[in-house]
């Protein structure tokens, strides 16, 4: 990123600071001539011997105001091209008064470059943010002082630019840049600020939805002190779904829990992709993976032929938690439509025993039926201190990247 920054500054910003000549004021033979030749080596790259023009050129006594403002303006375009920052600076700080407009702008941008390719990040911070105080707008600088100010280690700055960037971006309807994003997750990282480092992450699955990034933030999900182990397995859903899941022993795992919940029909779906994908069937766990898979099968038949007998002690129930699983599993098993007339069945007798988990799996259950419009609101729903929420949030946002 340093040299496409310092490649769209350098060229404009210290062409600018040549055009000595538009100045108007009246110049003494004996003072322009220094200036001519120095203006000369300049466009032949020769910036020292510019320099040494420009010093005979300020030698001359009873040098006018006019005089003086030339040898200042030529001073800061030599002294840039030559690394003498620190030269360049007095002598636009000498004249900055006379300055305006666009012109003191790409002084401004020419200094920032400049510090920022002497590594002098903290000098680069301030005149890139004089250079905004002062009306500048360039992408090209914003980038610069975001990166001086997270090379320079002030980390709180790099991440209240960013986040003001990723904000402006996605208010005008536009996805905020990749690097950005990780720029703030890595500013985020060195301030051990979690919920900054969360909201960039969460944006870069919303936008750049990458498996490196769904594995780190579902890691992270689980990581925090009052998630649950109850919700394992609708994390592994998630996983699943963004193709985060690559490990035997997950696509095991979670076969197990679905068999567990009473989704043999979604145990199924689990074993088989586990298996497409080449992670199961294989290595020294082969015969395990395949006793997985037969039992599966076998829940599967059984589950298949107590349906009816099921669904009567789950209408008759007062408790509508068993309507939900059931319903959850006729949509795993393809009867979508009245597996999701089942779950809203539970949901609507108002007497589940987890009825924020029940409004997370109809979420999901929207979601594979394809209505992601009705799943995100679901998702929105979702309350919870036990990480129900936080997990329907991550739904959520998987359901609007899907949409």
């Amino acid at each position: 990123m340093r040299q496409r920054v310092l490649s769209r500054i350098a060229g404009a910003a210290l062409a600018a600071l040549m055009l000595c000549a538009q100045a108007q004021d009246a110049v003494r033979p004996e003072v322009g001539k220094p200036l001519q030749a120095a203006q000369e080596l300049i466009k032949a790259g020769k910036y020292k011997e510019a320099l040494a023009k420009v010093r005979d050129a300020d030698a001359i006594s009873g040098k006018t105001a006019g005089e003086n403002y030339l040898i200042e303006r030529m001073r800061i375009a030599a002294a840039s091209g030559a690394g003498d920052v620190e030269t360049a600076a007095k002598s636009f700080e000498a004249i900055s008064a006379r300055v305006s407009g666009a012109d003191k702008l790409r002084m401004l941008e020419s200094l920032a470059g400049a510090y920022y390719r002497a590594h002098d990040y903290s000098k680069a911070m301030q005149w890139g943010q004089r250079y905004f105080k002062e009306g500048g707008t360039s992408p090209a600088i914003r980038t610069l002082l975001i990166q001086s100010q997270y090379l320079g280690g002030d980390f709180a700055g790099a991440a209240r630019e960013l986040t003001t960037e990723i904000q402006q971006a996605e208010k005008a309807g536009n996805a905020p840049a990749e690097d950005r994003l990780k720029l703030l997750v890595n500013a985020t990282l060195k301030m051990n600020d979690t919920n900054g480092y969360v909201w960039a992450l969460e944006r870069l699955v919303t936008y750049y939805p990458k498996k490196e990034y769904w594995v780190d933030l579902l890691s992270r999900l689980q990581r925090k002190p009052n998630f649950s182990d109850r919700l394992a397995l609708d994390t592994y859903r998630l996983s699943l779904a963004t193709g985060s899941i690559s490990a035997a022993n997950d696509y095991m795992e979670m076969a197990q829990l679905a068999l567990q919940a009473g989704l043999p029909g979604e145990a199924r779906q689990v074993v088989d992709k586990g298996f497409a994908a080449g992670a199961l069937g294989v290595g020294n766990e082969a015969e395990r993976h395949k006793r997985l898979r037969d039992l599966v099968a076998k829940r599967v038949d059984e589950d298949q032929k107590a349906q009816v007998e099921a669904l009567a002690q789950a209408q008759q129930a007062k408790d509508g938690t068993a309507l939900v699983n059931l319903g959850m599993n006729l949509v795993f098993n393809g009867d979508k439509a009245r597996g999701l007339q089942l779950m809203q069945q539970g949901i609507a007798k108002d007497k589940l025993k987890r009825g924020e988990d029940a409004k997370l799996h109809l979420g999901i259950a929207q979601l594979i039926v394809g209505d992601n419009s009705r799943a995100q609101a679901t998702f929105r729903s979702v309350g919870g201190s036990d990480g129900t929420a936080d997990l329907a949030r991550l739904w959520g946002l998987f359901a609007r990247r899907k949409a």
